[in-house]
């Protein structure tokens, strides 16, 4: 029987991906769960699992190929079963260079256009291009009727110097995603300093039975993440959704943890976190870091979000504000913890401090609901294990 390969679809919004890579080669043989292809989707490069054991066979789509989701890319059959016959792709399925051949390129205004052979260029400019190893065909003119001035040539040396560095798939990415949400997304901001004296001594407490029984390292995200998950469950606004002009109430409890990977940054899931326990948080947080710094991330693994937590206290940062990652309502701050001399009952106290700041969409939470969660937080923050049982 066949089994057929298709372009996954990790949102409702999501209409093509892009095949960067195959990791098996037509009519090499593959076992079920096993790597098989790396897609680009605009979230994430993530892996794609092989769907069944057997051969690869009828592959209908070239890396670099841009694919809608649902479309059939290749298919898994077994020992001498003919693959279905190959369907030609589909018109978006085509390669970035392909794409660019393809639009028209409007021509630039007539005081941008290139200088043409025996354009006039002024003495100082003609000097400074024939000094510098510059095409004058080829100079932007911006002086009276396009005329190519000393300032085009100096503008041209210099960029023609510089350092230019081309970011990676997930840096790109990573900056498509947060332009689009901080320009379209109505952000506001609610900052809370919370007393971390509970939060440092139920990790000190916990942190050895959780490293010895699941040989994972207990950390103040985990802790935070069941935190957060918990309190969620009382404020429904803030684990909602924004989608095409409604407000969805988020029936899961999807926590991401915003994780750092070569030039950007990947938000890794832990589904239904509400439901689970301390220690179960913890290995999934450090088999979901794991993987996304190697590369290796399933679609799984970055889909379903609903609320994001990002934590930058290991870094020595005192507090941030972070982007919302749309369609979600909110992206929580979390900076170090650091002691400072506050009042306690009237007297000053050195005690661990850590800033929160949460980062909300207006369209869906306004700033009593803001607050109230914060507070709730900060509340539960005061005694975790009370809450974590």
């Amino acid at each position: 029987m066949a089994f057929s390969v298709v372009m996954p679809a990790l949102e409702m919004a999501q209409e093509t991906g892009t095949l960067i890579a195959w990791h098996k080669k037509e009519g090499e043989s593959v076992s079920k769960g096993e790597p098989l292809l790396e897609i680009e989707t605009d979230k994430a490069v993530l892996e794609v699992e092989a769907p069944a054991d057997g051969i690869l066979a009828g592959v209908a789509a070239e890396e670099g190929a841009v694919v809608p989701v649902g479309e059939t890319i290749a298919w898994i059959v077994g020992p001498g079963e003919p693959a279905p016959p190959k369907t030609p792709a589909g018109s978006a399925r085509r390669t970035a260079n392909e794409f660019a051949r393809s639009v028209p390129v409007a021509p630039a205004p007539a005081s941008e256009q290139p200088a043409a052979a025996g354009a006039r260029l002024s003495p100082k400019a003609r000097r400074l291009a024939r000094e510098s190893g510059l095409d004058v065909a080829r100079l932007q003119g911006s002086g009276p009727g396009g005329a190519v001035v000393a300032a085009d040539v100096l503008s041209a040396k210099a960029e023609a110097t510089a350092n230019f560095e081309t970011p990676s798939s997930v840096g790109r990415l990573m900056a498509e995603r947060t332009t689009k949400s901080w320009t379209s997304v109505p952000h506001f901001f609610v900052v809370r300093e919370a007393d971390a004296s509970g939060l440092v001594e139920a990790r000190e407490r916990l942190s050895s039975a959780v490293e010895h029984e699941f040989a994972v390292r207990l950390t103040h995200t985990d802790l935070l993440v069941a935190l957060v998950a918990r309190v969620l469950t009382k404020h429904p606004r803030l684990n909602a959704s924004w989608i095409d002009g409604k407000i969805r109430l988020n029936s899961e409890v999807n926590v991401a943890v915003a994780v750092a990977v070569e030039d950007g940054v990947v938000a890794a899931v832990i589904h239904r976190a509400n439901r689970l326990k301390l220690a179960e948080i913890a290995v999934q947080r450090g088999g979901l870091a794991e993987r996304a710094r190697a590369g290796r991330l399933h679609p799984a693994d970055i889909s379903g979000a609903t609320f994001t937590i990002s934590n930058l206290g290991m870094h020595q940062v005192d507090a941030f504000s972070a982007i919302i990652n749309a369609p979600q309502a909110a992206i929580l701050a979390v900076g170090s913890v650091v002691d400072r001399v506050i009042a306690v009952a009237g007297q000053p106290t050195i005690r661990p401090m850590m800033t929160l700041t949460l980062s909300c969409d207006h369209r869906v939470v306004d700033g009593v609901r803001a607050a109230s969660f914060l507070n709730d937080l900060v509340e539960n923050l005061r005694e975790p294990e009370k809450w974590l049982r």
